[in-house]
């Protein structure tokens, strides 16, 4: 299960989806990481940077709430085994 959660993350990785509206472009990976913005032409990393750790520390508090609920889902498909 773990290789096949690897192998998603990685074609993830893969994916962009491009986004232009009112002179600002993104280009987002499948994963929700920013490669690339531009705004009316000009690309800013100070701002690119500062998304990619707000998504980032977004992600981190849902797997760590995903993981306190009734242990995690390894704690849901462990109580599926037994019924």
């Amino acid at each position: 299960m773990r290789d096949q959660a690897m192998q998603i993350q990685r074609e993830l990785q893969a994916e962009e989806v491009t986004v232009d509206k009112n002179g600002v472009r993104i280009v987002i990976s499948g994963d929700q990481k920013i490669k690339e913005l531009l705004s009316n032409g000009q690309s800013d990393n100070d701002i690119k940077d500062a998304v990619n750790e707000a998504i980032k520390k977004s992600q981190e508090v849902a797997a760590k709430k995903l993981s306190q609920m009734q242990g995690g889902l390894s704690g849901l498909l462990g109580g599926m085994g037994g019924q």
